[in-house]
């Protein structure tokens, strides 16, 4: 695990542009990059969502899908990826309710970068190879996100 700690938002926004600098390299060519984002209430993942979605040109608000599940941002510009799939899984109970999303169309196409939140709750939907990023709530101004390595 390689771990960061943020006393800030501008600090959790150079930990996800750094992060986001070596999905570039990893991205496959032939399938989305789906990452899991584990943590409690008020742990920095929308946050963390929010610093991607800037850091790739986002201009619109991005808030947790909570509600709606999942909101999809159209990308320009990047070298890979042409769309940004925000998931909320709080209120999902399995993965086999990522059907109803066209999980499987998601992943499959190598323009996406899937980010979801809450993803331990539908572990069992998810391809097995995903990237997972922890965030735990320190204190009010501190947030630690691990990545695993």
């Amino acid at each position: 695990m390689k771990n960061f700690v943020s006393h800030s938002l501008e600090e959790t926004s150079a930990i996800a542009s750094k992060w986001l600098a070596g999905v570039f390299a990893q991205a496959a060519a032939d399938q989305a990059m789906v990452v899991a984002l584990n943590g409690q209430l008020g742990s920095g993942k929308t946050t963390f969502v929010q610093s991607v979605a800037r850091a790739l040109g986002v201009d619109d608000a991005v808030t947790s899908p909570t509600f709606v599940i999942m909101k999809k941002h159209k990308l320009v510009g990047t070298s890979h990826f042409k769309s940004l799939v925000h998931i909320d899984a709080y209120r999902l109970e399995n993965g086999s309710d990522l059907g109803a999303l066209e999980f499987e169309d998601i992943v499959a196409d190598p323009g996406n970068l899937v980010l979801i939140e809450w993803a331990e709750n539908v572990k069992s939907g998810l391809p097995a190879d995903i990237e997972k990023i922890d965030f735990e709530y320190v204190s009010e101004n501190e947030r630690k996100i691990s990545f695993a390595v």
